[in-house]
């Protein structure tokens, strides 16, 4: 079975306040449904129509299972907390068996 992942590009800085009461809850959620954070900010080099901003890449067991997490209830209330304090690609996708 192929994993599932789940990116989260930025596209702007975000809204402080609002990213730190997220940052408390979407880590513990996503952690909770089986991610593993493979990569969290750091420097990123933007081409073609990228933007170089801050960078997010999760593992989980399989694309179900990333599915799963975005739509769980604790993901959820760490979206209610974000409040359209961030302007974010979200992609979930599967991974190659």
């Amino acid at each position: 079975m192929a994993k599932g992942y789940m990116l989260s590009a930025h596209r702007a800085e975000a809204d402080p306040v609002k990213r730190e009461a997220y940052v408390k809850l979407a880590g513990p959620a996503l952690e909770a449904a089986g991610g593993t954070f493979l990569a969290k900010g750091g420097k990123v080099e933007a081409k073609e129509n990228g933007i170089a901003q801050r960078t997010i890449l999760i593992e989980f067991e399989s694309y179900e299972a990333a599915l799963a997490a975005y739509d769980s209830n604790a993901y959820i209330k760490a979206l209610r907390a974000l409040d359209g304090g961030a302007d974010r690609d979200i992609r979930l996708f599967e991974g190659i068996e």
